[in-house]
């Protein structure tokens, strides 16, 4: 598995890690054996949510025993995100992973509380060795600048954003941005919503036709496409360990200068939207 280093921790986090939202819908042994899987592969690289129901008490179960593996990332809900919401927040998540710190802990979008009460209540985790870094999800450039002002150059870790072959409005803005101030970029949702291209449309198409010729499938060759920029990572979800196998061979995966570009016409980013995508 390939890394790269996670903005400015100091951290090397594999390219492609392992999303978890909606993993406690399922079975909960085969979400467990997942996980387990993708870290035998090197997908140390684990992310999760307080909305995410069930799902910090399953990756517990999956990590116990293999913490120091992990880089392990949780949010907190923007209705918790008062200096001290964001603390007790903060700690419920711990508890329920069964785990003394995170590696990095998020904003999970913007809400009505000042981001300098939510960077404060960062900082005081990030005091306490609760968490070892902190950054946001969901925030467009604009919102970027304003908790810029708030932190400082440096202490913002990552933005989780929405980011698929037919949804790259991030490429506008946002990843110059992340680019220009040494911040992670990490794809959510990196096969889309239910709506991943089927072979027999005509951008599927392009898809099929280079996972053939490197004997990839084209959900790897999207993650290889996706994560192309130094800045991206990509967090998809696995439901079954055959399914995490697939996910981590992108991430030793690089496409020809040829190959992106015939991706590159076959999903066009489009104009920059009004306002930010988001699930």
């Amino acid at each position: 598995m390939n890394t790269k280093l996670f903005g400015k921790t100091g951290a090397n986090v594999s390219v492609i890690g392992q999303g978890t939202w909606y993993l406690d819908h399922g079975d909960r042994r085969r979400a467990i054996a997942a996980l387990q899987r993708g870290l035998d592969l090197g997908m140390t690289h684990i992310d999760t949510a307080e909305m995410y129901g069930e799902a910090e008490l399953v990756i517990a179960d999956a990590i116990a025993g293999r913490r120091d593996e992990v880089f392990l990332v949780s949010k907190v809900l923007p209705s918790n995100a008062s200096r001290r919401g964001t603390i007790t927040a903060c700690e419920r998540s711990l508890k329920r992973l069964k785990t003394d710190h995170l590696d990095c802990y998020l904003l999970h979008w913007r809400g009505s509380y000042p981001l300098e009460d939510t960077v404060a209540a960062f900082e005081d985790l990030v005091k306490s060795g609760k968490i070892k870094s902190w950054g946001v999800s969901n925030f467009d450039a604009d919102d970027l600048d304003e908790i810029l002002e708030v932190s400082g150059e440096g202490r913002i870790a990552c933005n989780q954003v929405l980011y698929h072959l037919r949804e790259r409005a991030i490429e506008h803005a946002v990843i110059p941005w992340c680019e220009r101030h040494d911040v992670a970029v990490v794809a959510y949702s990196p096969f889309g919503h239910d709506d991943f291209p089927a072979s027999s449309s005509k951008d599927g198409a392009v898809l099929a036709r280079i996972a053939e010729a490197r004997r990839a499938t084209p959900r790897q060759v999207a993650l290889s496409f996706l994560t192309r920029a130094t800045t991206v990572f990509a967090i998809p979800k696995a439901s079954s360990a055959e399914h995490a196998g697939e996910n981590a061979a992108a991430g030793v995966l690089s496409l020809t200068k040829d190959e992106i570009a015939a991706l590159d016409a076959a999903f066009p980013r489009g104009p920059k939207p009004r306002s930010l995508p988001m699930l």
